[in-house]
C-alpha cells in the first residue's frame, strides 16, 4: 500500500471533528504496491494502547464484500490533518490490536442488541 484518501474529507477520527457523520459511509480508496486500487469501507477508527488504528472492509467492483476480509492500519494524521495509513509490522502489535477491534465489535454487537447508540 503506497496512499490512502478518505473519501468525503473525512479523517475517520470521529471523536475529533464533532460531524454526525456516518463511518459505515465513508470509504477509503487504497493504491496498493502493483498500483491497483481497492476501495474499502470505514468499520471503525479504535485505540489500542497509546496508538489509534482502522479497520478496513474490502470492497469488489459491485460495492460488496462476500469473504468477510478486514484490513486493520496504524491511522493517525499528519500536521495538515491528512489521514495516514501505516502497515502493522510486528506479530505483537498485531495481536493486541487484533483483541482490541474484537472487543470493539463485541460492543457494538452488545449496542446493537440493546438499542443503544453511542
Amino acid at each position: 500500500m503506497s496512499e490512502e484518501t478518505l473519501n468525503g474529507g473525512c479523517s475517520g477520527d470521529c471523536g475529533s471533528c464533532g460531524s454526525d457523520c456516518d463511518t459505515s459511509q465513508a470509504t477509503v480508496t487504497l493504491t496498493m504496491d502493483d498500483n491497483t486500487e481497492l476501495t474499502c469501507a470505514v468499520i471503525a477508527v479504535f485505540p489500542a494502547q497509546d496508538k489509534e488504528y482502522i479497520a478496513l472492509l474490502p470492497l469488489d467492483e459491485n460495492g460488496e464484500n462476500n469473504d468477510g476480509e478486514v484490513f486493520i492500519y496504524r491511522f493517525h494524521t499528519d500536521e495538515n490533518n491528512n489521514p495516514e495509513l501505516e502497515n502493522i509490522e510486528s506479530d505483537e502489535e498485531y495481536e493486541i490490536v487484533s483483541d482490541a477491534f474484537d472487543e470493539w465489535l463485541d460492543e457494538a454487537q452488545f449496542e446493537e442488541e440493546n438499542g443503544s447508540e453511542e
